[in-house]
């Protein structure tokens, strides 16, 4: 099956270089580009796009809105934010309108591949280091939240999807929570599942937000 990108950036030299790049694969085209936010929505209309690799910094509208714009419509395409800098409020706030996660613009390419696959088969990419600094950085803009989460969501969960959203949190992958729990991949897996579902959350990303949001992890810390 091959993976349809849309390439939004407004630098024309950058959105040929991921062309060339992705044209390479067998299992991807790029079906679409735009040079703003508002040229991508008005494409969107026309273009059937799994994912999206948005630029953040764009004259018109910018990637974050362009972004919360897309992640709004029913069943949207996935949207993964190209960034500049590691520690960019832009990311930050992309997290926050939908995107599924963000690349640094000079990621070698195969890792920028290997992200694309990641995100259209429903994971998030963030590396566990960076979202932490992200946050870390970022949380102080977050609302501020007494000693219990603030969110009424939470309380659907169990204490054992509980204690897998601060793990997932914290920046660890299926398998590293199925090693600190004791528990198989595959029911980590369920759990993770379940959390999505009951809190109306699209992947692992809104996940982090979310527990970071609702004083479950804290910045700097643990849960």
């Amino acid at each position: 099956m091959t993976i349809r990108v849309m390439l939004v950036d407004d630098q024309v030299l950058l959105r040929t270089g991921f062309r060339m790049v992705l044209a390479a694969q067998p299992d991807m085209e790029v079906v679409a580009e735009a040079g703003d936010g508002v040229e991508a929505l008005q494409v969107l209309r026309s273009a059937a796009v799994d994912v999206i690799l948005m630029d953040v910094r764009m004259p018109k509208l910018d990637g974050v809105e362009a972004t919360r714009r897309i992640c709004s419509e029913p069943d949207p395409p996935k949207v993964l934010i190209l960034t500049t800098f590691d520690l960019d409020e832009y990311a930050f706030s992309g997290l926050k309108a939908g995107a599924s996660g963000f690349m640094l613009k000079d990621v070698p390419p195969g890792d920028l591949l290997a992200a694309i696959r990641a995100v259209h088969s429903g994971d998030a990419v963030v590396a566990p280091s960076t979202t932490r600094r992200l946050l870390d950085r970022f949380a102080p803009m977050l609302p501020a939240t007494g000693k219990e989460p603030r969110h009424k969501e939470l309380e659907r969960l169990t204490e054992r999807e509980r204690e897998v959203m601060v793990l997932v949190a914290q920046g660890l992958s299926n398998g590293e929570i199925a090693a600190r729990l004791v528990l198989s991949e595959a029911t980590v897996k369920t759990h993770v599942g379940r959390i999505l579902t009951k809190l109306g959350l699209r992947d692992r990303v809104q996940v982090v937000v979310l527990a970071y949001e609702t004083g479950l992890v804290r910045a700097g810390g643990h849960g």
